[in-house]
């Protein structure tokens, strides 16, 4: 069982994931705006796994006994600029996710909770690719600018991600 501290910690990190997904939905149909297809079906995945995040949360805490009470998710922002800078906010969207997973695992070692400590693992683990394949679209964008041959190109190259599920 999860201290109470834990609990709301968890709870407070499964409205955070499900905003994430929000978030990520806004930024494909964003994309979608701007008619870069491949972006806006990239972003559309990226949805998608944040959502699986946010059940793997939810599964966790039922597991654990806790009455989960979902928290409210705001209003995504609906511009984002250039499409370099949709990436660029999705990084540092990343980036402060890591923060408050860190966070979250400090939390669960010093309460001495390893089923949520293992838990947490997973998902430090999933951020280090979250970053490391954002930072790699960013400096592709990066490298052909403003260049429309590129960006076809950059966004041609982001249609073609798969699910996991669907590679495999």
């Amino acid at each position: 069982m999860i201290s109470k501290p834990m609990e709301h910690a968890l709870l407070d990190q499964l409205n955070r994931e499900f905003s994430s997904a929000y978030l990520y939905l806004a930024m494909s149909a964003y994309c979608s705006h701007l008619e870069f297809n491949g972006a806006a079906s990239w972003f559309k995945l990226q949805y998608e796994e944040e959502h699986l995040h946010a059940t793997r949360i939810y599964n966790y805490l039922v597991e654990q006994g806790v009455h989960v009470v979902l928290g409210e998710v705001a209003c995504p922002p609906s511009d984002f600029g250039k499409l370099p800078d949709v990436f660029n906010t999705a990084l540092t969207h990343e980036q402060s996710m890591t923060s408050l997973l860190n966070d979250l695992s400090d939390q669960a070692l010093k309460e001495k909770d390893h089923a949520t400590y293992n838990l947490l693992q997973w998902f430090v683990n999933e951020q280090v690719e979250e970053e490391a394949t954002l930072g790699g679209i960013i400096s592709k964008l990066k490298l052909v600018k403003e260049d429309g041959y590129g960006l076809l190109m950059i966004d041609n190259e982001l249609g073609a991600r798969q699910t996991a599920s669907s590679a495999a």
